[in-house]
């Protein structure tokens, strides 16, 4: 149990440093993005955005119920 509890943790942890290291690189798409709005490139940036936002809410939710589980299992 306790091992699920690091791996929880670890989780939770890498993901948040993987966030950060990523947002300073969807900074510049999106300034990009709105320095040329017309172009393909920047179609394919936002595509890029949007899945970027979309695994960072995932990963929020998955963190959450990590979290939920695990206050669950320690106090339960």
């Amino acid at each position: 149990m306790d091992v699920l509890r690091w791996a929880g943790i670890g989780f939770i942890i890498i993901g948040f440093v993987v966030l950060m290291s990523m947002k300073k690189g969807m900074e510049s798409k999106l300034a990009f993005i709105t320095a040329n709005k017309e172009t393909e490139e920047s179609s394919t940036k936002a595509q890029s955005i949007i899945w970027w936002i979309v695994s960072t809410t995932v990963w929020g939710v998955v963190s959450i119920i990590v979290i939920v589980w695990s206050f669950h299992n320690y106090f339960g």
